[in-house]
């Protein structure tokens, strides 16, 4: 099963769905609403049940940090791969 590779702008667009803004208008830090959101939304667009720490909570504080928190959780790459790239089964390895 294919599945998308998160990048920094589908995590700006979910939370620009919380509160009815454009990406350009979030906030590089995250309140504890907007966290919850993303966090929720990304369970659901990856069909997954994520089991954060409070650690991994309070590394999250803003996007840079969550971005990476949530790439590590799903077992995904720390940088972004070519724009047609998905991740096919956990491997990384994958066309578009």
């Amino acid at each position: 099963m294919s599945k998308r590779f998160l990048r920094r702008a589908d995590v700006l667009e979910m939370l620009a769905s919380y509160g009815d803004r454009r990406p350009d208008e979030v906030s590089e830090e995250l309140g504890s609403l907007e966290l919850t959101w993303l966090v929720a939304q990304v369970e659901q667009r990856y069909s997954v049940l994520l089991d954060l720490t409070d650690d991994e909570f309070a590394a999250m504080s803003t996007v840079t940090g969550a971005l990476g928190r949530l790439r590590a959780t799903l077992g995904q790459p720390a940088v972004d791969p070519p724009p047609d790239v998905s991740i096919v089964d956990g491997s990384g390895a994958g066309g578009g």
